[in-house]
Protein backbone atom coordinates (compact mmCIF):
# COMPACT_ATOMS: atom_id res chain seq x y z
CA UNK A 1 0.00 0.00 0.00
CA UNK A 2 1.41 3.43 -1.16
CA UNK A 3 2.10 5.87 1.80
CA UNK A 4 0.60 9.58 1.40
CA UNK A 5 2.99 11.73 -0.03
CA UNK A 6 4.50 13.99 3.22
CA UNK A 7 6.23 17.43 2.39
CA UNK A 8 9.38 17.29 4.14
CA UNK A 9 10.40 20.05 6.25
CA UNK A 10 13.36 21.72 6.22
CA UNK A 11 14.94 24.89 8.33
CA UNK A 12 16.99 27.32 7.16
CA UNK A 13 19.25 29.40 9.16
CA UNK A 14 22.63 31.14 9.30
CA UNK A 15 25.15 31.78 11.78
CA UNK A 16 25.54 35.29 11.50
CA UNK A 17 22.73 37.65 13.23
CA UNK A 18 24.53 40.91 11.59
CA UNK A 19 21.89 43.16 9.41
CA UNK A 20 22.13 42.60 5.33
CA UNK A 21 24.63 38.94 6.66
CA UNK A 22 25.88 37.32 3.32
CA UNK A 23 25.17 33.85 5.22
CA UNK A 24 22.05 34.57 5.73
CA UNK A 25 21.20 35.91 1.92
CA UNK A 26 23.25 32.78 1.13
CA UNK A 27 20.85 30.18 3.23
CA UNK A 28 17.51 32.56 1.86
CA UNK A 29 18.69 31.41 -2.01
CA UNK A 30 19.43 27.73 -1.21
CA UNK A 31 15.65 28.00 0.36
CA UNK A 32 14.13 29.09 -3.01
CA UNK A 33 15.86 25.89 -4.17
CA UNK A 34 14.22 23.45 -1.64
CA UNK A 35 10.79 25.11 -2.00
CA UNK A 36 11.37 24.77 -6.12
CA UNK A 37 11.96 20.65 -5.28
CA UNK A 38 8.43 20.39 -2.94
CA UNK A 39 10.01 21.75 0.21
CA UNK A 40 8.47 23.20 2.97
CA UNK A 41 10.96 25.78 4.03
CA UNK A 42 10.99 27.73 7.06
CA UNK A 43 13.76 30.43 7.38
CA UNK A 44 14.58 31.90 10.66
CA UNK A 45 17.48 34.60 11.70
CA UNK A 46 19.39 33.82 14.88
CA UNK A 47 19.05 37.41 15.66
CA UNK A 48 15.29 36.78 16.56
CA UNK A 49 16.59 33.74 19.29
CA UNK A 50 18.73 35.91 21.58
CA UNK A 51 20.29 33.14 23.99
CA UNK A 52 22.47 33.67 26.67
CA UNK A 53 26.01 32.26 26.43
CA UNK A 54 25.56 28.38 27.44
CA UNK A 55 26.11 27.95 31.10
CA UNK A 56 25.73 24.53 33.26
CA UNK A 57 24.93 26.29 36.50
CA UNK A 58 22.10 28.74 34.15
CA UNK A 59 20.82 26.24 32.53
CA UNK A 60 20.82 24.35 36.41
CA UNK A 61 19.19 27.09 37.86
CA UNK A 62 16.67 28.52 35.15
CA UNK A 63 16.38 25.92 33.03
CA UNK A 64 16.70 26.23 29.54
CA UNK A 65 15.92 29.68 28.07
CA UNK A 66 13.00 30.79 26.08
CA UNK A 67 14.51 31.30 23.14
CA UNK A 68 16.86 28.42 22.92
CA UNK A 69 13.51 26.09 24.01
CA UNK A 70 12.00 27.77 20.77
CA UNK A 71 14.64 27.43 18.48
CA UNK A 72 15.63 23.30 19.50
CA UNK A 73 11.65 22.88 19.22
CA UNK A 74 12.10 24.01 15.35
CA UNK A 75 15.13 22.11 14.54
CA UNK A 76 12.91 18.91 16.03
CA UNK A 77 10.05 20.04 14.07
CA UNK A 78 12.34 19.75 10.55
CA UNK A 79 13.80 16.55 9.16
CA UNK A 80 16.78 18.84 7.22
CA UNK A 81 18.68 22.08 7.75
CA UNK A 82 20.13 24.23 5.65
CA UNK A 83 23.38 25.72 7.49
CA UNK A 84 25.33 28.81 6.17
CA UNK A 85 28.02 30.23 9.01
CA UNK A 86 30.61 33.04 8.81
CA UNK A 87 34.26 32.17 9.49
CA UNK A 88 35.71 33.64 12.18
CA UNK A 89 39.32 33.02 12.86
CA UNK A 90 38.97 29.33 11.00
CA UNK A 91 35.90 28.12 12.49
CA UNK A 92 32.26 28.87 12.22
CA UNK A 93 30.44 31.53 14.41
CA UNK A 94 29.97 31.72 17.98
CA UNK A 95 26.12 32.56 17.67
CA UNK A 96 25.89 29.30 15.86
CA UNK A 97 27.86 27.43 17.87
CA UNK A 98 26.22 28.87 21.14
CA UNK A 99 22.73 28.20 19.63
CA UNK A 100 23.42 24.39 18.94
CA UNK A 101 25.15 24.03 22.37
CA UNK A 102 21.43 25.14 23.67
CA UNK A 103 19.62 23.10 21.34
CA UNK A 104 21.87 19.47 22.29
CA UNK A 105 21.07 19.37 26.15
CA UNK A 106 18.29 17.06 27.12
CA UNK A 107 15.56 17.98 28.71
CA UNK A 108 13.16 15.53 30.72
CA UNK A 109 13.14 12.00 29.43
CA UNK A 110 13.64 12.65 25.54
CA UNK A 111 15.89 10.67 23.85
CA UNK A 112 19.72 12.35 23.50
CA UNK A 113 20.13 14.85 20.80
CA UNK A 114 16.50 14.76 19.53
CA UNK A 115 17.17 18.17 17.97
CA UNK A 116 19.50 16.43 15.76
CA UNK A 117 20.21 12.83 15.33
CA UNK A 118 19.23 11.17 12.52
CA UNK A 119 18.67 14.69 10.26
CA UNK A 120 20.11 15.67 6.84
CA UNK A 121 21.74 19.13 6.39
CA UNK A 122 23.65 20.95 3.52
CA UNK A 123 25.80 23.60 4.47
CA UNK A 124 27.21 26.70 2.89
CA UNK A 125 29.37 29.63 4.01
CA UNK A 126 29.75 33.16 2.57
CA UNK A 127 32.46 35.54 3.32
CA UNK A 128 34.36 38.56 1.91
CA UNK A 129 37.81 36.83 2.37
CA UNK A 130 39.33 35.00 -0.64
CA UNK A 131 38.68 31.25 0.54
CA UNK A 132 34.53 32.41 1.25
CA UNK A 133 34.82 30.91 4.97
CA UNK A 134 35.43 27.02 3.59
CA UNK A 135 38.25 26.52 6.56
CA UNK A 136 34.69 27.21 8.82
CA UNK A 137 32.79 24.37 6.62
CA UNK A 138 35.25 21.86 7.70
CA UNK A 139 34.93 22.39 11.47
CA UNK A 140 30.90 22.76 11.43
CA UNK A 141 30.67 19.12 9.29
CA UNK A 142 32.69 17.67 11.69
CA UNK A 143 30.31 19.03 14.24
CA UNK A 144 27.51 18.36 13.08
CA UNK A 145 28.28 15.02 12.27
CA UNK A 146 29.39 14.05 15.91
CA UNK A 147 25.98 15.22 16.87
CA UNK A 148 23.97 12.86 14.70
CA UNK A 149 23.86 14.80 11.94
CA UNK A 150 23.94 13.26 8.02
CA UNK A 151 25.99 16.13 6.23
CA UNK A 152 25.48 15.63 2.37
CA UNK A 153 29.27 16.09 0.79
CA UNK A 154 27.42 18.86 -1.51
CA UNK A 155 28.88 22.34 -0.25
CA UNK A 156 29.32 26.16 -1.29
CA UNK A 157 32.01 28.80 0.04
CA UNK A 158 31.58 32.11 -1.71
CA UNK A 159 34.29 34.34 -1.71
CA UNK A 160 34.74 38.14 -1.85
CA UNK A 161 30.62 38.04 -0.61
CA UNK A 162 30.84 41.78 0.21
CA UNK A 163 30.73 42.14 -3.81
CA UNK A 164 28.92 39.47 -4.79
CA UNK A 165 25.36 39.64 -4.02
CA UNK A 166 22.91 41.89 -6.05
CA UNK A 167 20.49 44.21 -3.58
CA UNK A 168 18.05 42.15 -4.21
CA UNK A 169 19.44 39.22 -2.47
CA UNK A 170 20.50 36.80 -5.45
CA UNK A 171 24.43 36.50 -6.45
CA UNK A 172 25.61 38.12 -9.59
CA UNK A 173 27.56 35.42 -10.47
CA UNK A 174 24.58 32.56 -12.26
CA UNK A 175 26.67 29.47 -12.01
CA UNK A 176 27.13 30.20 -8.20
CA UNK A 177 23.35 31.26 -7.82
CA UNK A 178 22.57 27.79 -9.91
CA UNK A 179 24.80 26.25 -7.11
CA UNK A 180 23.39 27.36 -4.55
CA UNK A 181 19.79 26.64 -5.58
CA UNK A 182 20.85 22.83 -6.35
CA UNK A 183 22.42 22.65 -2.98
CA UNK A 184 18.54 23.38 -1.73
CA UNK A 185 17.07 20.84 -4.31
CA UNK A 186 19.65 18.43 -3.09
CA UNK A 187 18.68 18.10 0.47
CA UNK A 188 15.12 18.47 -0.23
CA UNK A 189 15.39 15.28 -2.47
CA UNK A 190 17.23 13.56 0.54
CA UNK A 191 14.98 14.09 2.56
CA UNK A 192 11.63 13.17 0.53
Amino acid sequence: MNQPYKMPKILAFSGSARKESYNQKLVQIAAQGAQQSGAEVTIVNLADYPMPIFNQDLEIAEGMPQHARAFKELLIEHEGFLIASPEYNSAFSPLLKNAIDWASRREGEESPLLAFRGKVAVIMAASPGALGGLRGLVFLRMLLANLGIIVLPDQLAVANADKAFHTDGYLLDEDKQAAVLKLGMSLARHVQ
